[in-house]
């Protein structure tokens, strides 16, 4: 018999003092007004950088976890094989992929959820009803994807990024890129689309990495998508260490193209392009694309390229 949604979580008793809030509400108006983040790590995450940022808040934020969903139901063992650690003649460990809802703090007290852990495989309508009864349950009136994507843009410029949401209002001082096309789905995407079909504001903001650091981390990418989160929700989160590991990182990266004058033509050339782009746009600060922009179908074959490159990166059986 197919599990029932509420079958995929636990919810645990760090979470009663959410429940018992929201069981008391009599009309929209009393809700709580939490914002949900959600992050689930899978091939869709350039550079890992919405991991990243999910990590980096669950280290620099007080936190407790309030549910965790069943990934044997979930997740696909084979296709992302769990590490084991082996010592001498044992298995002593295993990393198990994990898939949690957390109640968070920011530096101001204010309280707020994340959701964050392994994208499911399976079952995608199934957790994504689940995630939708908590949001009801737990006084969720929206909720923020924070995630990133390829793009021909150089890593000597300031990280760009893409909006997406439910309403168009949500994300007005965004820009609009594109049109109608067809990309590979998500987890994320999917539970965007179900939330506004609820009526419950969601959006997303894609922060666009180098096709060149794509493999790597990325930690100006997740830095970007803190500051577009602070800028959103209001949410006051620390950005310091990423601040810091984002200054490195760009040093790193400068010395490695410097080696190579093929890589360093190749640099100078997204520049150009990046820069021609930004004037003709007057500066807006929230650009989409380093030079012309592509079409809807070359830019769903780069997502498709991306996510082959994913899966040519697992290890075969």
């Amino acid at each position: 018999m197919p599990q029932r949604p509420e079958d995929l979580v636990e919810v645990l008793p760090e979470a009663e003092p959410f429940l018992t809030r929201e069981a008391a509400v009599s009309g929209p108006e009393e809700r709580r007004g939490l914002v949900l983040v959600h992050h689930l790590a899978g091939d869709f995450d350039a550079a890992h950088a919405g991991a990243l940022t999910g990590a980096h808040l669950l280290d620099a934020l007080p936190n407790r976890l309030i549910a965790r969903f069943d990934v044997d139901a979930l997740v696909d063992y084979r296709g992302h094989r769990p590490r084991m650690t082996f010592s001498g003649d044992r298995y002593v460990s295993i990393a198990s992929p994990e898939i949690g809802l957390y109640a968070l703090e920011d530096d101001a007290g204010t309280p707020f959820l994340l959701l964050h852990g392994a994208e499911p495989d399976f079952a995608w309508e199934r957790f994504v009803a689940a995630v939708l009864q908590l949001v009801d349950r737990l006084g969720v009136t929206s909720a923020v994807a924070l995630h990133a994507i390829p793009m021909p843009v150089p890593h000597t410029r300031p990280v760009t990024v893409t909006a997406h949401a439910t309403r168009r209002q949500l994300i007005e001082s965004y820009p609009l890129y594109w049109g109608e096309m067809r990309i590979p789905g998500s987890v994320g995407a999917l539970l965007e689309l179900r939330l506004g079909e609820a009526g419950v504001d969601a959006l997303g903001i894609a922060a666009h990495v180098p096709h060149y650091l794509t493999q790597a981390t990325y930690p100006a990418a997740s830095l970007t998508l803190l500051e577009h989160l602070t800028q959103l929700t209001g949410l006051l989160v620390p950005t310091e260490t990423l601040r810091e590991a984002a200054e490195a990182h760009r040093t790193e990266v400068d010395e490695q193209i410097a080696r190579s004058s093929e890589n360093t033509a190749v640099v100078s050339a997204l520049e150009e392009q990046f820069d021609s782009f930004a004037a003709s746009r007057e500066e807006t600060g929230l650009l989409g694309f380093g030079g012309e922009m592509p079409s809807g179908e070359e830019l769903g074959a780069q997502f498709e390229r991306f996510l082959a490159e994913q899966d040519g990166d697992r290890p075969t059986d």
